[in-house]
């Protein structure tokens, strides 16, 4: 009974402890994956087999890997992961279009990419434009 009510005690602590970390504590992949917003297809699981191949391809995402392999990532990594998420999923670029842009010197912040990108709307919507006017211009 009393090694139950310990355990019981220790378990508080250590959830207490895990509601109150740090922004600036490493996270784990499973936190990097709710953070980011990352979600299977299906929706079941947390696809941090994502993360995994993100890391081989990109060389700016280095987390601490400690005890039996866990990875763990400070705040650099995560907005880099935000990046790419960012570029791939949302903007539709190629992993090698995304290497080129984390690749320059001067990378830009998250903010900058999406208010200098061109979405498919803009570029439709341009392109209907330019066809009116050619009709126009054929009459």
């Amino acid at each position: 009974m009393w090694f139950c009510l310990n355990h019981l005690k220790n378990l508080k602590i250590i959830l207490i402890e895990w509601m109150n970390k740090s922004k600036s504590a490493y996270k784990t992949i499973g936190e990097v994956v709710k953070i980011i917003g990352l979600k299977s297809k299906k929706g079941q699981s947390i696809p941090t087999h994502t993360i995994r191949f993100w890391e081989k391809n990109f060389k700016q995402i280095r987390p601490k890997i400690l005890d039996g392999k866990r990875r763990y990532y400070d705040n650099k990594s995560i907005d880099t992961l935000k990046k790419i998420h960012f570029l791939l999923k949302e903007e539709g670029m190629t992993i090698k279009g995304v290497k080129k842009i984390l690749d320059k010197k001067n990378s830009l912040k998250l903010d900058e990419i999406s208010n200098q990108s061109i979405s498919a709307l803009d570029i439709k919507n341009k392109l209907v434009k330019i066809s009116n006017l050619l009709k126009n211009l054929k009459n």
